[in-house]
């Protein structure tokens, strides 16, 4: 085994031995920051109650449903406004301004136009997801090199087959950067969109715990987010290498 690799075992039982010392030694408030310990028999409790799966249940399918939303407009768009120069120089200026905006910064609005239900949640997904995979797919559609588009013209290939047979494979790669970054976008967001307004959500559940001073079990939530984060980002790596396997 290698140092990298070593170091890549150890790092995370490190961090937790390092969090139990802080905790063992008081130098925290333990109530205020709770060992490790303590998270885990949070998460256990959280886990074994029930509640936790129809947490995850609600918080996976507002994430789902916000990030293929999110992702397909984005594309399409992206493939519009990258190879199309009249239909960029619309709505680009638009993106670009529209696009800094957090999705967070709407969720006043978005209560009035929405109240507590999806829908509002929802967009605010839909929102952060959109402009990362438009970004990237508008940006790697552009950056295609030209000579393989005229390569591809001089052998035959018809102009209207040129976006599928060499513009979109070209620009897989970058087109997958920004669906990759989406997903963990989708993820904070959904936390702005939960602590909106819920009644079921990891988010909401870790708000409801907070309220509560029952601050093990909010970190637990905080655990159980960040460990179904990461398990949909390794999902969505291994599937990328499989369909898009040239830009591995």
């Amino acid at each position: 085994m290698t140092p990298a690799q070593t170091a890549r075992v150890v790092s995370i039982p490190l961090l937790l031995l390092l969090w139990q010392g802080v905790c063992a030694l008081e130098v925290v408030n333990p109530v205020l920051f709770p060992s490790p310990v303590a998270v885990a028999r949070a998460l256990w409790d959280y886990t074994s109650q029930g509640d936790a799966w129809a947490d995850l249940a609600a918080s996976l399918t507002r994430v789902g449903v916000g990030y293929l939303a999110g992702a397909a407009a984005g594309l399409v768009t992206g493939l519009y406004t990258g190879t199309r120069p009249v239909v960029s120089g619309l709505l680009s200026p638009a993106f670009q301004l529209l696009r800094p905006i957090p999705p967070i910064a709407f969720v006043p609005v978005v209560i009035v136009w929405f109240g507590l239900t999806e829908w509002g949640k929802w967009f605010l997904i839909f929102w952060g997801v959109f402009f990362a995979v438009w970004m990237a797919t508008h940006m790697g559609v552009q950056r295609v090199n030209e000579n393989l588009v005229r390569a591809a013209r001089s052998l035959g290939e018809r102009p209207h087959r040129l976006l599928w047979s060499v513009q979109l494979p070209a620009a897989a790669p970058t087109i997958l950067v920004g669906l990759r970054t989406a997903v963990s976008i989708a993820f904070y967001t959904l936390v702005a969109a939960e602590l909106a307004g819920a009644y079921a959500g990891i988010a909401y559940r870790m708000e409801l715990t907070q309220q509560n001073m029952q601050i093990g079990h909010t970190m637990a939530g905080l655990v159980l987010l960040g460990v179904v984060s990461a398990l949909a980002d390794r999902l969505f790596v291994s599937l990328s290498s499989r369909w898009v396997h040239w830009s591995s």
